[in-house]
């Protein structure tokens, strides 16, 4: 079955004065199960496309549908809780002044799910955290933990579809292969599609199936873990972020 189903999208940023054409005429077809990267420079439109999936951006026109249903940029409860998102910076997309088990119990409230101290200590369980962290704020907590409250926050609505937005870059080295593994383990038990931004080649050919490259609004090539195995791609910008890549994994 089709997760994602992306046809001729656009999205455009106007001001009175200009518009800005960020996302241009993409498709993008994700089965479930799946885990599709898209890799490309900073303002090539790829988080972009996260946050209209998510529904955070509404500027969009196009055919979008989420696990079959079509959805417009206006969004109900239930195409809310089909796909969430975990954000780059673990710290900023967290209330500082919220404890963490508020911050999880919060969504599930808001869905219609169990939200009591049970659940929330399930939830950090399943992160790999104890459930005396639920009464801690963020700011108590490392950067590699409060990613782990991130990613248990956004499977607490129990959703099909998760999008991440460079999961791992605002963390260090040594944190990034267990987040890494976390996820991965999290996909396989629950079935979960990933849709993943990245500008790391290594972090998309670890965890993708498939990887698009962007470029300017628009994918310019499609590689698989293979390919970037392979220093291998048929457009001229795809190569050039793998041998980049190369390069930087060499130094």
């Amino acid at each position: 079955m089709t997760m994602i189903d992306v046809q001729d999208f656009h999205v455009r940023f106007r001001s009175r004065k200009t518009e800005t054409h960020v996302v241009r005429g993409i498709d993008l077809r994700v089965a479930r199960g799946e885990c599709v990267g898209i890799v490309g420079e900073s303002g090539c439109g790829k988080s972009t496309v996260l946050r209209c999936l998510v529904g955070l951006e509404g500027g969009w026109t196009g055919h979008v549908s989420l696990n079959g249903k079509p959805v417009r940029p206006e969004r109900q409860k239930e195409d809310l809780r089909a796909a969430q998102m975990v954000f780059q910076d673990p710290f900023g997309s967290l209330h500082p002044r919220h404890r963490i088990g508020r911050a999880l119990s919060e969504p599930a409230r808001c869905m219609g799910l169990p939200h009591g101290r049970e659940r929330i200590a399930a939830a950090l369980s399943e992160v790999g955290l104890p459930a005396e962290f639920a009464d801690r704020f963020p700011h108590e907590l490392s950067g590699g933990q409060r990613q782990r409250v991130a990613i248990a926050r956004a499977l607490i609505v129990e959703p099909a579809l998760l999008l991440l937005d460079e999961p791992t870059s605002a963390l260090d080295v040594s944190v990034q292969a267990e987040i890494l593994n976390l996820l991965s383990d999290r996909r396989e038990e629950r079935n979960l599609t990933y849709l993943l931004v990245s500008h790391d080649l290594s972090v998309v050919a670890h965890m993708c199936d498939r990887i698009f490259v962007m470029q300017h609004g628009v994918f310019v090539d499609e590689l698989s873990p293979e390919d970037i195995g392979a220093g291998r791609a048929n457009h001229p910008y795809a190569q050039h972020l793998i041998t980049a890549s190369l390069l930087g994994d060499a130094a």
